[in-house]
């Protein structure tokens, strides 16, 4: 049960996944979520650097979906500028959309990363449904109301991960 909260992958910042790196590993697709994931969640559009980093992306031929649980208008407002295709209120770590997003990519699970910050919805969800994970550090300190619960759990997992030995890498 444990081993459903461990990420594929850990790294510092999105930034700090390549592109060219996933397209050698064989991905095609990218799931990944929106807050604290890729910018602040409370910063209403993507920096210059992250559309930057959305361009190699797509110029390695690897399609993105961004999954959020947040509300539409949020997710639209961010996505839509840069024309990513994105699923709201998706309830990770339930798996719906997750398997909906592979289906509108038309990609196998094999050929998709989920990317996100949280252990409980990102990593959670992914992992229950067979995709490769990888955990970023949120980009800001601070969360939302429910998020803060999450990280309190979240923080009582990693030590757990940790005690057994099945953590590799230093925060």
């Amino acid at each position: 049960m444990i081993k459903l909260f461990l990420p594929g992958e850990y790294v510092k910042s999105i930034f700090h996944i390549s592109p060219q790196t996933l397209k050698e590993r064989g991905v095609k697709g990218i799931i990944t979520d929106l807050d604290n994931t890729l910018v602040e969640w409370d910063r209403p559009s993507a920096t210059p650097k992250l559309m930057e980093w959305f361009k190699e992306v797509k110029e390695q031929g690897i399609e993105v979906t961004i999954v959020s649980n947040n509300n539409e208008k949020r997710v639209k407002a961010f996505s839509d500028p840069l024309n990513i295709p994105f699923i709201y209120k998706a309830r990770k770590p339930m798996g719906k959309a997750f398997l909906s997003a592979v289906k509108r990519m038309n990609l196998k699970k094999e050929e998709v990363v989920v990317i996100g910050d949280q252990l409980l919805t990102d990593v959670l969800g992914g992992n229950r449904n067979g995709f490769h994970t990888i955990l970023v550090v949120p980009v800001a300190s601070s969360d939302g109301l429910f998020t803060r619960f999450n990280r309190k759990v979240e923080r009582r997992i990693m030590a757990t991960l940790k005690r057994k030995g099945m953590i590799q890498w230093e925060e």
